[in-house]
């Protein structure tokens, strides 16, 4: 059994998401307490409950502490993960339904199923774009490419937009099982080639979109760099907005986003997602903060040594570094001044 203390670093969601796809793909037992004892609200949320139970289902996992709030959870695999096909309901996680990201339910289980004998098919339902986690854009623009470079073959397919409150989102995740990871190597991005996205909005008027679009794209244009942004109106349960942006560099990928609220103009949305990411292009660096933890798993889970710079050594980073060294599968060393991470699998 290994012992994960849920309060570690950031203490957040990322200890137990981590633990849990170590612990479906090794078999080893582990027992994770103090459960996001970091957070405003610890204890297991829907989205985290949902990652769970996804987890508990392709590895036949007996799990105790499985329940909203919990801080304490013991998650022991009965089996190898199994590839087939899965639906995972964020929603059934709490009475009145929830928002919660299932891209965090995502994450948690591709690296499992990537690795199992097989191909899976995952219907996911809940929120697909919600505030403090990755929007399900990035992860088809940006995430999955980058680990598809790495041998993990993978697609997703956006089927309905879930905005927070309401959720209802649904996407279907396809991965081809059997994957032999190999390590990446991002030192250097190269020059910005374009940037590309789509201002999107859902039960809303069609000049709300093109408002973003046209803002963005003036902002980036005056910052000297070409972006083309795409206004998508779309129907949905819903009403929702948010802008999303993807930079692609020679050798890398980036993605920034804002997300609409009542109240703030559909230029203050657009400005937002593009001050970000002028700030990392600014930076030189050639993975940006989110993916820079994010990349951990994969390299870890590699056949080679992995080499990347960061544009921000986080705490979520080297939290999700601690986690991956209690399984004992890499040596992770980050140089913070010259913002670089090197994993090595053991």
């Amino acid at each position: 059994m290994i012992y994960i203390d849920g309060s570690y670093g950031e203490g957040g969601g990322q200890v137990l998401r981590t633990s849990l796809s170590l612990a479906a793909i090794t078999g080893i037992p582990t027992t994770i307490y103090n459960v996001r004892a970091g957070r405003k609200k610890p204890g297991l949320a829907a989205q985290h409950l949902t990652a769970v139970r996804a987890a508990a289902a392709i590895c036949h996992a007996e799990v105790r502490g499985d329940a909203l709030g919990s801080m304490m959870l013991e998650f022991i695999p009965s089996r190898v993960v199994t590839a087939k096909n899965y639906t995972f309901d964020v929603s059934e996680a709490r009475e009145g339904g929830s928002a919660g990201a299932i891209t965090l339910v995502l994450q948690t289980i591709l690296l499992p199923l990537a690795l199992a004998s097989g191909s899976s098919q995952v219907m996911l339902k809940g929120g697909t774009h919600v505030h403090h986690s990755p929007p399900m854009t990035y992860i088809e623009q940006v995430y999955l490419p980058l680990l598809h470079r790495m041998g993990v073959q993978s697609e997703v397919e956006l089927c309905a937009w879930g905005w927070y409150p309401q959720g209802q989102g649904e996407v279907k995740l396809l991965v081809r099982g059997d994957s032999k990871l190999a390590g990446i190597n991002l030192l250097e991005r190269g020059d910005l080639r374009l940037v590309y996205g789509s201002a999107v909005v859902t039960e809303l008027p069609s000049h709300i979109p093109q408002r973003m679009a046209s803002r963005a794209e003036n902002l980036l244009r005056e910052a000297g760099l070409k972006a083309v942004i795409q206004p998508v109106r779309n129907k949905g349960i819903a009403p929702g907005a948010g802008l999303f942006l993807t930079a692609e560099y020679e050798h890398s990928l980036a993605g920034f986003s804002a997300l609409g609220r009542l109240g703030l103009p559909a230029e203050k949305v657009a400005q937002m997602a593009c001050e970000e990411l002028l700030k990392f292009h600014q930076t030189g660096a050639a993975v940006d903060e989110h993916l820079a933890d994010q990349l951990l798993l994969p390299a870890a889970l590699a056949s080679q040594e992995s080499e990347y710079q960061v544009a921000e050594v986080s705490t979520h980073l080297k939290t999700n570094a601690w986690v991956i060294e209690q399984f004992a599968l890499a040596k992770v060393r980050i140089d913070e001044v010259q913002k670089m991470v090197t994993v090595q699998p053991c």
